[in-house]
This record gives C-alpha cells, sequence and structure tokens, in this order.
C-alpha cells in the first residue's frame, strides 16, 4: 500500500491526513466549550459534558461537520471564530514533501473533505492547499458524509475515478470502512492525526504514521 505511485488516482482526507488534527481538537474541545461557558456564565466542567454528549449524538452524520448546524445549535458565530483562530492550522510533518512529489507525477488528485465550505475555503488560504491540489470535493455537495455510501457514490460520479485503480488516504476508520466498501482498492490510515497525540493501532487497514512515510 506504501507504494502509492502504482496508483492511477489519489485521493486525500484533509483534516488528520495533510492538516494537523491538533487545530481541530482544540478548536472543538477548548475553544468553542470556553466560548459557551463564558456566554452561557456557566462553569466549564458542565458546559463540555453537555456540548461533548451532543457532539456524540451527531458523530458521524453530516451535522456533525457542519459549521452552520453548530453555530446554530450553540448561539455563537463559528465562522468567525475560526477565522479568528485559523492561525493555528498547520501541515502535519512530511505532508507538503509528499504534495510535491505527488504532483510531480501528474496523476488526478481530489481532496475529499466532511469539512464545511467555510472551513475549507479557511483552511486553502492559510495553508495554500491549492498550490498542490487543484481539485476539491466536500462531503456537503452530497448531502451525505463520507461515512456513507451515497457519497462515495456521487464522488465518483463527479470525479471519474475507477476504483479498482484508486488509492485513498484517510484517518478515520469509519470513513476507511466506507471507502472500501464502495470499491476503492487502495485505501490507508494515517495512525497519528494529532501530532499532540501518540500514534494509534489500527489492524484492519494498512497504515503509516503519516504522509512523511510516503514522501
Amino acid at each position: 500500500m506504501r507504494d502509492w505511485q502504482k496508483y492511477d488516482t489519489i485521493l486525500l482526507d484533509m483534516d488528520g491526513t495533510i492538516l494537523d488534527l491538533a487545530y481541530d481538537n482544540y478548536f472543538w474541545q477548548e475553544l468553542v466549550p470556553r466560548c459557551l461557558a463564558r456566554e452561557r456564565k456557566a462553569g466549564l466542567a458542565e458546559v463540555r459534558t453537555e456540548l461533548f454528549a451532543h457532539f456524540a449524538r451527531k458523530q458521524g452524520s453530516l451535522d456533525w461537520y457542519c459549521l452552520d448546524y453548530w453555530s446554530a445549535e450553540l448561539s455563537l458565530d463559528l465562522r468567525a471564530l475560526k477565522s479568528a483562530s485559523s492561525h493555528r492550522v498547520r501541515y502535519l510533518p512530511g505532508a507538503v514533501e509528499f504534495l510535491r512529489n505527488l504532483q510531480a507525477t501528474g496523476k488526478p488528485v481530489a481532496l475529499v473533505t466532511n469539512a464545511h465550505a467555510h472551513t475549507l475555503e479557511i483552511k486553502k488560504g492559510v495553508a495554500g492547499l491549492g498550490r498542490w491540489i487543484e481539485t476539491f470535493v466536500s462531503s456537503h455537495e452530497f448531502g451525505a458524509p463520507k461515512e456513507s455510501a451515497e457519497f462515495w457514490a456521487g464522488a465518483r460520479g463527479r470525479l471519474g475515478f475507477d476504483p479498482a485503480t484508486t488509492l485513498f488516504i484517510d484517518d478515520s476508520l469509519p470513513v476507511l470502512d466506507a471507502a472500501a466498501a464502495s470499491g476503492i482498492a487502495g485505501v490507508l490510515a494515517v495512525t497519528r492525526p494529532d501530532t499532540r497525540q501518540p500514534a494509534r493501532v489500527i489492524d484492519r487497514h494498512a497504515s503509516v504514521t503519516g504522509l512523511s512515510e510516503l514522501a
């Protein structure tokens, strides 16, 4: 699976694969709870417990990834909060080197993400992703998350890739499971999506610590 050059098409996740998931974990697990507690004049521990329970109920759904949904639910301007905290967006180690090598091959490459369009645009701007990748696909275009068969049918229709000659790299096991179930021949897991946390052990998919192993 690490011999990525044998594949005709490369599909890449964004957060936790190309970009450090440390930013997203900081945003949702630290910054949003603090802002919500301040807004509600409530204790941080109480707010975190309630908020994380709400997150758990929505995880894996399109709402879980929707900035507008959470802005309405929490009565917070999350778009403004994303913009104000975007200086924390960083590439994962080795990601730029991999993208440079990948670009040099001339292979079709697409970034496929569950990120909301506003979040995607912020990160494209801050990280300069357009320098390495021309095609960006968000699950919100199809009304279905990457964890679903509907997303992969839509992505295949839009991008026209052959699943038998396609490699997809992501850090989410449910997403990788769905990609494999859709017929994508190569699925590769990233075991250390957040540089602030240790690598995970993944046994049901081929894996790398990060793109640095492929650069």
